[in-house]
């Protein structure tokens, strides 16, 4: 092992050239990061608009990576060399599992090499969401492993680029009615089904059948948001209070929803596995086509409130990263709405937003 000193924000990380191959904040410090819609945004003018360069842009490309995608990802790697920041790649297999070749996965060290040695390190997130019924790589436990460990392999060739494995929070597992939802009698269905009692429900761990192991996982995250009170999401309505904390631990409930089935992730894969622990993208949900409910200000102020409350981090030591989502798009909800989720475009939110983000959220540099 190689003890190697990283910069982050002014202060000091110490990194340990094992399992944690991306650089760890200090005590006490988070990351602020944002997964920034590259179609739409840069680089210079997010920062601009915070007024700061996060510690890490994310971004969203199919996997295998095709010439056009490599080179727009080229490109933003170059900003983000510019800017002293680092990149969280989100690989996403659309074209499924079995898209993911030896051919592939050379290549993805050949990039990741060439992106670390510009000063860019990588955070990859391989197959977010995989307990989820949405996506084509999902409640697919075995398979998705076997691709997981596979791309651990080649991401851990390159010098300072890491893996982090992200499930959806486990509220509403087993997400029935999805296009990818696992079919009853498959091996799959046997696999998630935990308690073994011949169904799903939400009795059964959302997280286990897909761990890939420790030696193929340096960070763990969770994908969390405030959707609303209840399915089906539509209403604006402000977050109850505690639920970010609530969510990660499996212990939210309220007069609308009980999710206290959920296993607590941070317990159980952060602290259990003694792993860096990550909020792999969050916001708060703002229907554009509605007039009613609460204010875009009121719910996202809220939700962001609960994001840099100091007790989460005394609650959550392990906590090192946070990326806010900064889109604006069609989910895939009754009436198909418009939801903005973003914080740094009018000046209505982002100036209250920039002046909430703490120190302790570091930006960049990250190293």
């Amino acid at each position: 092992m190689v003890a190697v000193a990283l910069t982050a924000g002014g202060l000091t990380a110490r990194l340990i050239e094992s399992s944690h191959r991306f650089p760890v904040p200090p005590d006490g410090k988070t990351y602020f990061g944002v997964q920034l819609d590259s179609e739409f945004d840069t680089v210079a003018g997010y920062a601009s608009r915070l007024g700061s360069t996060p510690a890490l842009y994310g971004r969203y490309v199919d996997f295998p990576l095709g010439t056009v995608e490599e080179g727009l990802i080229n490109e933003q790697v170059q900003e983000l060399a510019d800017h002293h920041s680092s990149f969280m790649l989100t690989l996403e297999p659309r074209k499924g599992l079995a898209a993911v070749t030896p051919e592939a996965l050379t290549s993805l060290t050949r990039l990741l090499t060439a992106w670390n040695q510009k000063g860019v390190p990588v955070m990859v997130r391989f197959g977010h969401e995989m307990n989820g019924s949405w996506y084509s790589w999902g409640q697919q436990p075995a398979a998705y492993i076997d691709k997981f460990r596979q791309v651990a392999a080649a991401v851990h060739k390159a010098p300072s680029s890491a893996m982090l494995w992200s499930p959806n929070e486990g509220a509403g597992y087993p997400y029935e009615g999805g296009p990818y939802e696992v079919r009853p009698g498959s091996a799959d269905f046997q696999a998630v089904d935990t308690n073994h009692d011949g169904k799903l429900s939400s009795k059964d761990d959302p997280y286990a059948p897909y761990w890939p192991g420790d030696d193929a996982v340096d960070w763990v995250g969770l994908t969390v948001y405030h959707f609303g009170r209840a399915y089906p999401w539509g209403e604006n309505t402000v977050p109850e209070r505690g639920k970010l904390a609530a969510k990660i631990t499996g212990t939210f409930k309220s007069a609308y929803t009980n999710d206290t089935d959920v296993p607590d992730f941070y317990k159980e894969y952060a602290d259990g596995h003694k792993m860096p622990f990550a909020i792999s993208e969050t916001g708060g949900f703002y229907n554009t086509s509605r007039s009613d409910g609460a204010t875009e200000l009121a719910i996202k102020e809220a939700w962001w409130s609960q994001l840099f409350d100091p007790g989460l981090q005394r609650r959550f030591p392990r906590l090192k990263m946070a990326l806010w989502f900064e889109y604006s798009k069609t989910e895939n909800q009754p009436g198909n709405p418009v939801v903005d989720w973003r914080t740094t475009v009018t000046p209505q939110i982002r100036n209250p937003f920039t002046r909430a983000v703490p120190d302790r959220f570091l930006m960049a540099p990250v190293g």
